[in-house]
Order: C-alpha cells, then structure tokens, then sequence
C-alpha cells in the first residue's frame, strides 16, 4: 500500500484516538488558499527523488564524516555546494572550535577459558591501553545499576563488564536506560579500580557490528543530576576538584562488544566460568580542531527577521557512512525547504536551514548556534530536527503556545492522510540540536519517525545508504514540506505569554 493511501475510518479513528486533539476552547483555521498551498506541497513531495539524491551524493562523495575530522571539513564544503546549487541564500559555513578524539587500532580477545577474537569498538572518548595492551580478569555486571551497587575497590586490577540489553521500541524508548552504561560506565568503573570497560554494544541488531558512540564528561551538571553513585560522586569531586579548569575525561579504555560476542560472555559467566580479556587500543584526545554549522536560508518575504529553523546533522559515527544518522535528515529538510522555495513567493517569515556540526561528540554545533544567536533567539518562532533515521513519519508532537497548539492540531489536519496522527502538545522536543536554543524558550516540534529498526544501524557500520527505503524517505519530505510551510505562512504566535515577554 502507498504511504499516503489511508482509508478514511482509520484516518477519523486515528484522528479520535489521538492524545493530542484540541479539546479547549482555543480555535485557529488556516486559511482555504494555505491549506490547498501546504497539500500541494505535500503530493509534491511524495513524488520528489531530491531527498535520496542528496543522500546518496553525502553518503558516497564524503562517506564516514566524524566531528573535526578533515572528512567533516569536506563534508561542510559539500553542503555549501549543495545548498548553493539548490538557491538558498546567505549559505555560510560558521566555524567553533573544539575538542577532537580519534579512533585508533583496536584488539580484543578472550585469552581464557575458551580463547577467541571479539568482534568490538572503541567508545568515543576512550582512553588507550598502555603499550603492549591489558589483560585482565572480567568482573560481570549484569546491569548498569549492579556496578553501581558495587564497592569501592572491587574492580581494582580488573575490567568491568556491563551486560544491560535494550529494549527495541518503535519510537526509540529503550535507548535511553540501556545508554547509560555507555555514557556513564566509565566512571563508575574507572571510581572503584578498573583497568579497562567493556559493554554490551547498545542497539538491538544481533549482527557482529559494535555500536560506537560519545561518553558524557564529567560536570557539575553530571553531578548534580544525580546520575552517579556515591563512589563515582566522591571519587569524581576528590580527583577533579576544578571540573572547570580539568573535565575529566576517561583514564581507561571503554569499548563496546558486539552483540554476539556479548552473548558469549553472557554464556561463559552462566557456566560459573573465570574469564580473563586481553585489550590493546590506541584511540584518544587528539589537539583541538575545528568544526562548524552550515546555514542557508529562504528569506521571508514579510518578517525576514522571524526565524523558523529546520535541519539535522553533518557529521556521523566513523565507522558507517552516516546514511540514517543523519545523512537522512540533512536530505529530509534540505528537500523540503527546497520545495517550499519553488512556490511563486516565499513564506511570509524565514526558513533557516541548518547543518549542525560535531553533534554526535557532544552537541556542540546546536550550543554553539544557541550561544552565537543568543541575542535573536527571541526572533525563532519555532524549530526542528530531523534526526531519528529514514522511517516514515508517524506523530507530529510540539511545545507551543495555547494559539500555536491550536494551529499545529490543524497543521495535523493537512497531514493526517500521510498515516501522521498527533502526539504531545506540551512536551514535543525538537531533536537534539535544537535542545540548547530550547532551554533558552524556543518553541518546538518534532514530525516523529517509526524507528523499530533504527537501533540495528545506528553507529555502527552497517549505517549505509542502503538501509533507506526512497518512498519512506520521500514520505517524510511531504510532511515537512507541508508542516515548515504553514509554520512560516501562518499568522500565529507559538510562544507563550512569558516567552513573548521575554523576547520583547
């Protein structure tokens, strides 16, 4: 069946069933000429290849694209050429600085009870082994949670090892708990002894392909979120007690085993078996290089200086071509936006696309567009990304105001025949890059993707173009062609009151 075929009782059903329908006393009508405007938009989108070129020239010509590396760097080019070749105004590259961490070699084995190489990978951020490598005895975690309760110095010498498998869900909810041995692990483990982590890969493929990805560093924030345990707390505060002028970043190498290879640790503990591990990496804290944000924009033709911005990120994992994540949403928004500037005339307010830089290592393309615009952020009317893969859009989701809620439940009303239904109406991120202009009151919402599958490529090598399906991919154009247009054509205010207030 073709993603926009919907049978007019599932539509009304979807539509009843939806939590978000407005039920209040708030009305909003988009205009007759809009509407017909925004479903064009829509059924052209469906029939563009604009996306999977795009796509497909990142993917191929570029290819694996990590935070501050020279592919980033050629990667910034080719959105220059691309956005520039499509029409887009004041296309810019703008440059920040940042840390840099290269993958080096890396050899993992079990040297006993039963010897055999491991399929792994390093962790963003892990330290290297000293030369000649490590070998030591496994201390077995089940959970997360498990080496936690452990004791201070029961690691001493040894590695740990964290088993925690996530759960797959359509719309990514397992990654978060099973994420944190990943983001956390070592820290824990380095507080209490360990020589070296070892993880069950986080994602929910069962292919001998590791999924890679960031450690968080250690902040006041990291602190005081609670997050750690009071070995880990003391330990951090008594080793670093400047987190300022010295974060702390992993002493020990923190790597990642496949999830068959998991398995055969999980196997071998279950047989009350001792195992001993031998790692040799060389990955680690290069100097500081350079990444940036590319922008181009459509400039409105009314209110030039009210800003919607849309976009996903540049760079990707190192070991895959970044198709999913998020060669994907590059495509998605520059397509879509590209759409919207065929029309007869632009948007009434300006459509900024961006292409965040280095967000897998730590956002740090959306902080510093949020710190760069600090003092215009009162002008984005509202913003998205589209980072969570290729699947079909299912659920439009937003945090507005009371107006802009009743606007977008109508914005829903144009969509809805593409199989999208509504989702929250007072929580809707924007996507991770749009997290730091969020928490300074920019309003939000996030055209969600079915991602049932998106944890069996994400970071790992097997994030190739392939994985996309072009009419999923073109699917996900119609609904930001449509969605974009109407938040830059109508005349509403999506933020609140206070928002209001504080912009003024």
């Amino acid at each position: 069946m073709h993603l926009k075929t919907i049978t007019t009782a599932v539509l009304a059903g979807s539509l009843l069933a939806s939590p978000g329908w407005s039920q209040d006393d708030t009305e909003f009508t988009i205009p007759e000429n809009q509407a017909a405007t925004a479903s064009q938009l829509a059924e052209a989108g469906l029939e563009s290849d604009l996306a999977w070129d795009i796509v497909e020239s990142l993917t191929t010509e570029i290819g694996p694209r990590l935070g501050g590396s020279e592919a980033e760097a050629r990667a910034r080019d080719w959105g220059v050429r691309t956005l520039t070749e499509l029409g887009f105004a004041n296309v810019r590259i703008e440059e920040f600085e940042m840390p840099y961490w290269e993958r080096g070699e890396l050899d993992v084995a079990i040297v006993s009870p039963f010897p055999q190489a491991m399929a792994a990978t390093e962790l963003g951020g892990s330290a290297a082994t000293p030369e000649g490598g490590v070998t030591a005895e496994i201390v077995f975690f089940e959970s997360f949670d498990d080496l936690q309760d452990a004791p201070a110095g029961v690691l001493e010498g040894r590695i740990a090892y964290i088993n925690d498998r996530m759960v797959r869900a359509h719309d990514g909810a397992g990654y978060g708990p099973a994420n944190r041995k990943r983001s956390l692990g070592w820290i824990e483990a380095q507080a209490r002894g360990a020589v070296g982590l070892l993880i069950r890969s986080v994602g929910t493929d069962s292919h001998r392909m590791p999924h890679t990805g960031n450690m968080s560093r250690v902040t006041e924030n990291t602190l005081a979120q609670g997050s750690l345990s009071d070995v880990a707390a003391d330990y951090v505060r008594a080793t670093y007690p400047d987190l300022a002028e010295a974060p702390a970043r992993s002493q020990i190498p923190a790597i990642a085993l496949s999830a068959p290879d998991a398995d055969q640790v999980e196997r071998i503990h279950r047989m009350g078996e001792a195992m001993e591990v031998s790692l040799r990496a060389s990955g680690g804290w290069q100097s500081t290089t350079t990444s940036g944000n590319v922008i181009g924009e459509i400039v409105g033709r009314e209110l030039p200086e009210e800003i919607i911005v849309i976009g996903g990120h540049l760079d990707s994992w190192d070991e895959g071509t970044g198709a999913v994540d998020d060669g994907a949403g590059i495509a998605i928004t520059v397509a879509a936006a590209r759409l919207i500037a065929e029309l007869p005339e632009n948007p009434r307010r300006t459509i900024r696309v961006v292409m965040f830089g280095a967000e897998e290592v730590g956002l740090l393309g959306g902080f510093d567009y949020a710190q760069r615009y600090a003092d215009s952020l009162g002008d984005h009317v509202v913003a998205s990304e589209s980072d969570f893969g290729a699947g079909p859009v299912w659920r439009l989701s937003s945090n507005v105001s009371a107006d802009g809620t009743a606007a977008m439940d109508e914005i829903l009303r144009i969509i809805a025949p593409y199989g999208v239904i509504r989702g929250e109406r007072a929580g809707g991120g924007g996507g991770p890059d749009i997290i730091p202009m969020a928490m300074r009151g920019v309003p939000t919402f996030r055209l969600e993707q079915e991602g049932s599958d998106y944890f069996d490529l994400h970071h790992t090598p097997d994030d190739t173009l392939d994985k996309i399906d072009p009419d999923e991919l073109a699917q996900n154009v119609a609904v930001w062609a449509a969605t974009v247009y109407l938040a830059a054509e109508l005349d509403v205010e999506f933020r609140t009151a206070d928002e209001q207030a504080g912009r003024d």
